[in-house]
């Protein structure tokens, strides 16, 4: 399956249960939910996956579990964070292994690398696999950006065909498309700048929120890409104080949250994380609750088709 890179991705949860162990019925359920909604593809083991925490042999079992359960509806991305270039290109030929139809790939962890380092630690991975890739560019989060003249060197690598846009500078999607049209494709990973970005010409949203609120996720995102944005804005302005949920280093534990009040998730984490308690926990709640009881009515976007639109 080639992969589009336009629509909504998911960045979904691990579930665990009270055992510290995978919980799948719990994950199943909620990938069900995001199918159902109309999302474009799944990513799976990037921060709100808790990859930092997870062992080798229980991504293999959830990524192979979820390519089972997806049964090629849409593609399943898996996201290497790695220290080392050896150990990055071990998981990219893992995922290629388990069945993975497509890599997300951020910069190398804890060592902040220059931008030549940066470089070709991108190109030593692309270079192992067949599986096409979309960059995490996070540089608030993870400490290393991917600039624009790190992007000049990847341009003739094939297998680099989108990025995540998570600077949280809305102006470096015009600056990206000014500079190489659209030869890498543009995903939002910011929740709460996603309508702003995708207006500007980004194809799709890399999804927090819609872990727990699936469908007003490809709502938006197909509101939009249809031209109707005065039907999306609406939706947008009562989603954010959810979206807000997304930069926030507890982002894990309150996205949790959501899902369970939603019905779709649980509150497990995995240690050193630990569940919200007290006065956050109820903080947290409120905004959930308060999103719960003015949710709106959504118009039956599955049916809506995209438009070309000029940017």
């Amino acid at each position: 399956m080639a992969i589009e890179w336009k629509g909504v991705f998911p960045a979904l949860t691990t579930k665990f249960d009270a055992y510290d162990q995978l919980d799948l019925p719990a994950f199943e359920k909620n990938l069900y939910a995001q199918l159902e909604a109309g999302v474009d593809g799944i990513i799976l083991g990037g921060t709100l996956g808790e990859s930092s925490v997870l062992t080798v042999e229980e991504k293999e079992i959830l990524v192979k579990f979820c390519i089972a359960k997806v049964n090629g509806a849409v593609p399943v991305v898996v996201n290497i964070a790695e220290g080392s270039t050896k150990e990055a290109i071990r998981q990219a030929k893992l995922a290629k292994e388990w069945g993975a139809k497509g890599l997300m790939l951020l910069p190398p962890m804890r060592y902040k690398t220059d931008h030549r380092e940066t470089v070709e630690y991108f190109k030593a991975v692309a270079a192992a696999t067949d599986l096409p890739i979309i960059l995490y560019n996070n540089p608030i989060d993870y400490k290393t950006e991917i600039t624009l003249e790190m992007f000049d060197e990847l341009v003739s690598i094939p297998s680099i065909q989108a990025v995540k846009e998570s600077t949280r500078d809305v102006t470096n999607v015009t600056r990206m498309i000014n500079r190489f049209g659209d030869r890498f494709k543009l995903l939002c990973g910011v929740d709460t700048l996603a309508m702003e970005e995708m207006l500007l010409g980004a194809s799709g949203w890399v999804a927090g929120l819609v872990c727990a609120f699936p469908a007003e996720t490809v709502a938006i995102y197909r509101l939009v890409k249809a031209g109707r944005a005065e039907e999306a804005v609406p939706i947008y302005r009562w989603f954010m104080p959810l979206l807000e949920l997304d930069i926030h280093a507890k982002l894990v534990q309150y996205i949790k949250l959501a899902e369970a009040q939603t019905g779709i998730g649980t509150e497990n984490v995995r240690a050193p994380r630990l569940a919200i308690v007290g006065a956050e926990r109820e903080r947290i709640l409120g905004i959930i609750t308060k999103a719960l009881q003015t949710r709106p009515k959504l118009p039956e976007y599955l049916s809506i088709e995209e438009k070309i639109l000029a940017v």
